[in-house]
């Protein structure tokens, strides 16, 4: 299947063109049909001679129902602008074709009606020359009357030369289906329709409400009113929700694959047409269905700050366009170029980011979103529509190099910085340097670890830093002096103060394996582990505390953490009797 909207002049014939090739009634209301005239959105379909289907969105055309013309273009790829040959080109034309430009469409077909009433040459040549000055170009023209039918076949003709052009869709892309209708089914509940330009429908699917994010499941598809299990794009789509009432949903909402999408109230464009300078205050944003208040704040001579009264489902390269609902005016097209901008706080902080956007053309570049953004979540990125293709550097963190590399050396610097002004601590924790480096996850702090740099206790060290402050080493050394010839003969607590030896300087030699910690206040020299394996194992086996503080030659406030230290190691064993014996002898 395939979508065309039309577009055109108020009573220039387009809903009769629609009847004509359907055969089908595109005003749904009676109020349509009462006043001849299109209110709202109408739908309708017929069979091509290639034998493919064409569907159309029947737009009205007059200035008052812009925004509902508006809701019917904005999804559909391509447009069939119907001109009457009695009246030629006139103002909602003119709007119309804006619109279109605006939002960047650039397949058409041009229809000149009512032939049976006038010449159709002026009006034909006038709408090509105006048309041709568009995103669409040069367009394909066939004069037809819906009265007599004279041109339709070649319409006909002309649409499958259309739909035959148009690239193929993005079926394997995420679901944005944004809501043109909502209505009740008695038995079925809540059915919402709307243009499918890209991914698959399927019953049962689970999407997500874009308004709230809440869940939804697809009880029932149709299209082109037949039951369907899975309908892919481009079509028009009805859509059963199951348990949702109908005042959940109105046109301008829409239905998301889960996690693809953020909305964003804040965002910055590229503006072709009016001037940025010359923008009032206040515009309406129209993109898909969907039409919002913004206020605008021009940034550089073509790009704009938006904010949105609602947030909006909106990715990066997103057309949209600003209209002027007092002066019926289309201010001109957007393309959207940051869902995620960086506040504007610092004087100049608008002419930088002017500088910044332009160098940004609305395509997706991962390169250049980590360059900008440093450091960022591939699933931020996914919901900005940038494919997060790189690989991480932690969990899910995607990094630019260059800042990657950058942070290394900091992180570094930081470390050697600590332990300058913390000589005795044990490292750096690694929230104070997720702190100092401003990062978000403090996983990115361990990935950044690279040898001599090592984590111990939740705690970063270089292996230089085990070497001890000159006043620790001192104290050290007369340990080793006093101690050496007696390995298992602790110092008293006061004598570990005498020497200079208080807890965060104990510490310290420990961490650098220049004593070994028993207990607390309980320090011996290293080495005085396996020198007592060897002197246990020469006592008859098991053997008691007692047997073994006296062959140790020390006391209990020694041995009891001594043995317990052994046991735990697997060098000796404690039996039920509390007697031990040792399991690994010295070899």
């Amino acid at each position: 299947m395939w979508v065309v909207a039309t577009a055109g002049h108020v009573d220039h014939g387009k809903s009769t063109l629609v009847r004509a090739l359907t055969g089908m009634e595109p005003d749904r209301w009676a109020e349509e049909r009462r006043r001849g005239m299109t209110i709202d959105l109408g739908f309708a379909w017929t069979t091509l001679p290639s034998g493919g289907t064409v569907a159309f969105v029947d737009v009205p055309g007059h200035e008052r129902f812009v925004p509902n013309m508006l809701a019917g273009v904005g999804p559909v790829p391509a447009a069939l602008i119907v001109v009457g040959a009695d009246e030629g080109w006139m103002p909602q034309s003119a709007e119309h074709l804006a619109a279109l430009d605006a939002l960047g469409v650039s397949y058409g077909l041009l229809a000149v009606t009512r032939v049976d009433l006038a010449d159709p040459g002026p009006a034909l040549a006038r709408a090509r020359e105006e048309i041709a000055a568009t995103s669409l170009g040069a367009v394909e023209a066939v004069p037809v009357s819906a009265v007599t039918g004279a041109g339709l076949p070649e319409l006909r003709a002309a649409l499958d030369r259309l739909v035959a052009r148009l690239p193929d869709p993005a079926r394997d892309a995420p679901v944005r289906l944004w809501v043109d209708r909502s209505f009740t089914v008695r038995g079925s509940g809540t059915v919402v329709t709307g243009t499918l330009g890209g991914g698959r429908l399927r019953v049962g699917d689970t999407l997500e409400l874009a308004a709230t994010g809440e869940p939804v499941r697809v009880r029932g598809l149709h299209a082109l009113n037949t039951a369907r299990a899975e309908v892919g794009a481009v079509a028009r789509v009805a859509v059963n929700l199951r348990g949702l009432p109908r005042d959940r949903l109105a046109r301008g909402d829409a239905l998301l694959s889960p996690g693809r999408f953020r909305g964003t109230d804040l965002l910055d464009v590229r503006l072709a047409g009016d001037p940025a300078a010359d923008l009032p205050p206040t515009l309406t944003l129209h993109v898909g269905s969907a039409a919002v208040p913004a206020r605008v704040r021009p940034l550089g001579p073509d790009t704009v700050r938006l904010r949105l009264a609602r947030p909006l489902p909106l990715v990066i390269g997103d057309r949209a366009l600003l209209r002027d609902p007092g002066r019926h005016h289309v201010s001109g097209g957007v393309t959207v170029l940051d869902v995620d901008p960086p506040p504007l706080r610092r004087r100049g902080a608008a002419a930088a980011r002017a500088t910044v956007l332009a160098g940004l053309d609305g395509r997706p570049d991962l390169a250049g979103e980590l360059r900008r953004r440093r450091l960022v979540r591939a699933g931020e990125l996914t919901r900005m529509g940038v494919p997060a293709t790189a690989a991480p550097v932690a969990g899910d963190w995607l990094a630019d190099p260059d800042h990657w590399r950058e942070l290394g050396g900091r992180l570094t610097e930081e470390v050697a910085r600590y332990a300058r002004e913390q000589p005795l601590a044990a490292g750096v924790p690694v929230d104070v340097l997720r702190h100092r480096l401003d990062l978000p996850d403090r996983a990115l702090v361990e990935a950044l670890l690279r040898p001599p740099l090592r984590l111990r206790a939740g705690r970063v060290t270089a292996a230089a830093a085990d070497a001890l402050p000159e006043p620790v080493a001192r104290a050290v050394a007369r340990v080793r002096a006093e101690y050496g010839e007696r390995p298992f003969q602790a110092p008293e607590t006061h004598r570990l103060a005498d020497l200079g030896l208080g807890p965060r300087e104990i510490g310290a030699a420990v961490r650098a394996g220049a004593l070994l910690r028993l207990a607390d206040n309980v320090v011996l020299l290293p080495g005085a582990l396996d020198d007592a394996v060897r002197v246990l194992a020469g006592l008859p086996q098991p053997f008691t505390l007692s047997a073994a503080r006296q062959a140790l030659d020390t006391t209990r406030r020694v041995a009891v953490p001594l043995l317990e230290l052994l046991d735990r190691r697997g060098a000796t064993r404690r039996l039920p009797d509390d007697a031990r014996e040792v399991v690994h002898p010295p070899g």
